[in-house]
């Protein structure tokens, strides 16, 4: 993406998940979100959705991992981006005092969420009893901590606005007052949320065993959003999603008229088939892998060819093939 688009003034910045409930050592848990148990994704996008780039988190041990983890994650994803006056929104996981300051002295502004417990708080402003509608904020060192009551308590800073109320409309049309850093970031945090929801009205993932194909074709569906969202951006009537995605696959497949080549086999008969014998605790048995038991690599496959002498196990890719065209 940095090669082709560079981006608008507003980013945003959240985690996604990718759905996945196997063994995994980096596996997450995320209460609030409709996959709680996955792969989480660090990603950063503009307010309509636009995903400019990402990091897979692996735990403890990666370069994003430890002591100050939140700031090393922020501060990674917009390497390519600092020093240019772009404005950040991201919630109250990855904002701070301490990495507002970076930001600002990078000329980078942030504006989000707060947590009350943050290391360098001001202590008057998180301890301050405010009354429903009412707000207060403590400004040091171009960096802004607020406080303002709505239903409940709402801490959060700025870089780039000052603490003041403006009037805002909800979807009814109903007029409220709110300090503008909400409601700045409340136009701008969704980018995250709009690029799932796209992703999952197709979704073309199915239940695999290995994470990281999921991962590849889940970057895949973020390469078709993207590209989606550039091609509309020179049309003056925008085409759907679906549409894009059945012309992207028209010019994939083959020309009319073309046949799409076949695998070479000594027969159309020979067919990979599931190993139908089961062991005495009902599993079903395997067989050492042919192709790979003469790379002296152990490894056992469900499937076989009955066609074959001696019916030998092969795995289905790319072992099957290449045991058919050598014999």
């Amino acid at each position: 993406m940095k090669d082709i688009y560079y981006p608008s003034k507003n980013l945003s910045l959240d985690e996604s998940m990718l759905l996945w409930r196997g063994r995994l050592l980096f596996k997450q848990y995320i209460k609030n979100k409709k996959h709680k148990f996955g792969i989480k994704i660090y990603i950063l996008t503009e307010p309509e959705g636009l995903v400019l780039t990402m990091a897979l988190y692996t735990g403890q041990a990666d370069e994003m991992g430890g002591k100050g983890h939140a700031s090393k994650v922020v501060l990674h994803l917009m390497r390519e981006y600092l020093g240019n006056g772009h404005a950040i929104f991201m919630d109250n996981f990855y904002n701070s005092y301490t990495l507002a300051k970076q930001l600002l002295d990078l000329k980078t502004y942030c504006t989000g969420t707060l947590r009350s417990d943050r290391k360098d708080n001001p202590k008057d402003i998180m301890k301050a009893k405010l009354k429903k509608g009412e707000t207060k904020a403590a400004y040091r060192d171009g960096v802004m901590v607020a406080k303002w009551r709505d239903k409940r308590d709402v801490t959060y800073l700025s870089t780039e606005f000052r603490n003041e109320m403006i009037l805002v409309k909800n979807r009814w049309g109903e007029e409220k007052e709110k300090p503008l850093p909400i409601s700045e970031y409340n136009k701008s945090m969704s980018g995250i949320d709009r690029m799932d929801q796209m992703i999952a009205y197709y979704p073309c993932t199915r239940k695999i065993l290995r994470w990281y194909k999921k991962v590849g074709i889940h970057i895949i569906q973020i390469m078709l959003h993207n590209s989606w969202y550039l091609y509309n951006q020179k049309l003056e009537k925008h085409i759907s999603f679906y549409d894009f995605r059945l012309a992207v696959l028209e010019k994939m497949l083959p020309e009319d008229g073309t046949k799409a080549k076949a695998p070479i086999r000594r027969s159309a008969s020979h067919l990979p088939q599931k190993i139908a014998k089961r062991t005495a605790q009902g599993k079903t048995c395997r067989k050492k892998c042919r192709v790979c038991f003469k790379k002296n690599i152990r490894k056992d496959s469900l499937y076989h060819c009955t066609m074959c002498p001696d019916s030998p196990g092969l795995c289905l890719e790319p072992c099957f093939e290449k045991y058919h065209r050598s014999t």
